[in-house]
């Protein structure tokens, strides 16, 4: 319930939403004490005679001393009610980041949860951005910068949206023309064409922060266009681009089609970095709580389902067909099993090319900021924890995986390494500004 422009909550009793919600939940406490003292004397006249004798405070002590009422208000508070809205649209990109959304409808996790969700194949992020927007879907399938971009107005006028889960971590690559077998020494990239998936993207921040550290400026020394991933492949083989830092299944397509090789896997820059996100706007989180909260459950269950290693086969048959990646079951299982050939004669086992961990760390939000802030996506003073804190929902994921009995992190922000250097999220700044290249 958001506050009016009166500065009342939308009831209109109460002057702010944390009064609201305070009044709201002293009175399910006092209905709930209420409850339990007619429970333990169930007769009226009894019971009005005992509390006449020593008072509501008396009994209720007496109470606590073997039930919880605290617990059981808390309980209560946090329950979910009925679900709003069961028939659900979410729109996807048919990658393998996209695995746990994908999967989760013809393996029966969102019925699980109680809700009857329909995935839909779209062309590009554009189109999926715009479709979120319009509202055509309820949640969608984007990569873990879209929602940061969004509500901070980069690419379109801004919304407030919420990303309160990460589908997939690593899981992307840089794939070369077979023509530049001997090409392996990014120096040697000067007036290479690359494509990445979307402006907005791991992809594109991972590919500029690659070729800068090789000392190369992104948008002077090579070229980058935003191509859709089902498009890459085709790209690289007309000669229309030399490369791309792209997701899966397209890596490995290049490589069974014989048109490309992988030069290096994404978790080599950064082992463990965000790609793909399961995403909705503030007002479906707000207005839609208890659909929010089993879709969220349905997301974290399924990926959860997909970070153990024995079900990837079985997964890679499910998300394989036409309606969903398209693809050859050898070239969705080379990608989720990370037993795969790379383009090169050689055959690579890297068990954790793709992993699944739904935890949204707030300090991955501030260093994507520090790289929209790097190349001039966005301008001015950013408040970066503040634009994490609202964007990447790790209290809420947290809630859902305490239910589910999975381990949460004691915080939502720790240090990582880049190619060997260290980001700190408590000096986005500093980190910002030690970078030789740079727009801002």
């Amino acid at each position: 319930m958001e506050a009016n422009r009166n500065g009342k909550c939308s009831c209109g009793l109460h002057t702010s939403k944390a009064a609201h919600d305070t009044a709201v939940e002293a009175h399910l406490t006092a209905t709930l004490e209420t409850a339990i003292v007619r429970a333990v004397l169930p007769d009226a006249a009894s019971r009005r005679a005992f509390l006449a004798a020593v008072g509501m405070g008396t009994t209720l002590a007496a109470i606590s001393e073997i039930f919880s009422i605290a617990k059981a208000a808390e309980l209560a508070l946090s329950a979910p009610g009925a679900i709003e809205k069961k028939q659900l649209k979410i729109g996807f990109i048919p990658i393998t980041c996209a695995t746990p959304i994908i999967m989760a409808e013809p393996l029966g996790f969102y019925r699980k949860h109680g809700l009857e969700a329909e995935v839909i194949k779209t062309a590009g992020w554009a189109v999926i951005r715009d479709k979120a927007l319009n509202k055509e879907y309820d949640a969608a399938h984007m990569l873990s910068p879209m929602p940061l971009a969004i509500t901070l107005g980069a690419g379109a006028a801004p919304q407030p949206w919420t990303m309160p889960a990460i589908e997939n971590i690593n899981g992307q690559a840089i794939t070369l023309s077979l023509k530049h077998k001997d090409k392996r020494d990014p120096t040697q990239w000067k007036g290479l064409k690359f494509a990445v998936p979307f402006d907005y993207s791991m992809h594109n921040y991972l590919l500029r922060y690659y070729v800068a550290e090789a000392g190369l400026d992104p948008d002077t020394d090579i070229q980058i266009r935003s191509v859709p991933p089902p498009e890459m492949v085709a790209n690289l083989r007309a000669d229309n681009i030399d490369g791309f830092l792209g997701p899966d299944p397209f890596n490995q397509r290049a490589v069974f089609d014989g048109v490309g090789f992988i030069h290096i896997l994404s978790k080599e820059i950064w082992d463990g970095h965000p790609c793909c996100a399961f995403a909705a706007s503030r007002a479906f989180a707000t207005d839609l709580p208890n659909t929010f909260h089993a879709l969220l459950k349905a997301i974290v269950d399924a990926t959860a389902y997909a970070s153990k290693p024995e079900n990837r086969k079985t997964i890679a048959e499910a998300i394989a067909p036409a309606n969903y990646l398209n693809q050859p079951v050898t070239v969705v299982e080379q990608v989720l099993t990370g037993t795969y050939a790379d383009g090169l004669g050689n055959i690579q086992k890297v068990p954790d090319r793709i992993d699944f961990a739904p935890y949204p760390w707030q300090s991955m939000a501030v260093w994507i900021l520090t790289q929209m802030k790097r190349w001039g996506q966005v301008n001015g003073d950013i408040d970066y924890r503040t634009v994490a804190e609202q964007v990447f929902l790790a209290t809420d994921a947290a809630k859902i995986m305490r239910e589910m009995g999975l381990a949460v992190p004691e915080t939502s922000y720790r240090t990582v390494q880049v190619m060997g250097k260290a980001f700190d999220p408590a000096q986005p700044q500093a980190y910002l500004d030690s970078f030789a290249i740079k727009r801002s």
